[in-house]
């Protein structure tokens, strides 16, 4: 399987990623604790079926410390014991963040405020900006069909 355009090859493209970076490292740099950083990129990628991303976060985290089991789980993260509640707050925002045209209400008050009793204004406004990063970087790869697999932990810096 080919993509169907070379985002690493073209100009346009490749400006345009250094920029989504860059506007990724406020997120990186923030206090939203990484391993919720990794969870939601993971989950927002499996809703978006982005296969590269998924491929890639889950490497990620696995190379971080994050448990093969949590991995496994993040799709059916509902019914699973494994995930803190400030974790459940941010996995329910990333889904209803990443499935607005699914939600005729967007993101639920009683989602956001279950967030807000876990994380301050600075974790907010990250997840917030992580979950529309992800979200980009996932329409992205579906659109050219990206593929999976090959990723390598840290291949990116």
């Amino acid at each position: 399987m080919d993509a169907r355009l070379n985002l690493f090859g073209n100009s346009v493209a490749t400006t345009f990623a250094r920029y989504l970076n860059s506007a990724g490292k406020a997120v990186s740099d923030s206090t939203l604790p990484a391993a919720t950083q990794e969870l939601v990129k993971i989950r927002a990628s499996q809703i978006n079926g982005c296969g590269f991303c998924t491929d890639m976060h889950t490497k990620d985290a696995a190379h971080a410390g994050e448990t093969a089991q949590r991995l496994h789980l993040v799709a059916a993260w509902r019914e699973a014991k494994v995930f803190t509640d400030a974790e459940r707050a941010a996995l329910e925002l990333t889904e209803q963040g990443t499935r607005i045209a699914d939600a005729a209400g967007g993101v639920t008050d009683a989602a956001w405020a279950d967030a807000a009793k876990h994380y301050d204004e600075d974790q907010l406004a990250a997840l917030v900006s992580l979950i529309a990063l992800i979200n980009a970087y996932n329409r992205m790869n579906v659109i050219i069909q990206q593929p999976a697999g090959d990723y390598q932990p840290g291949q990116f810096g």
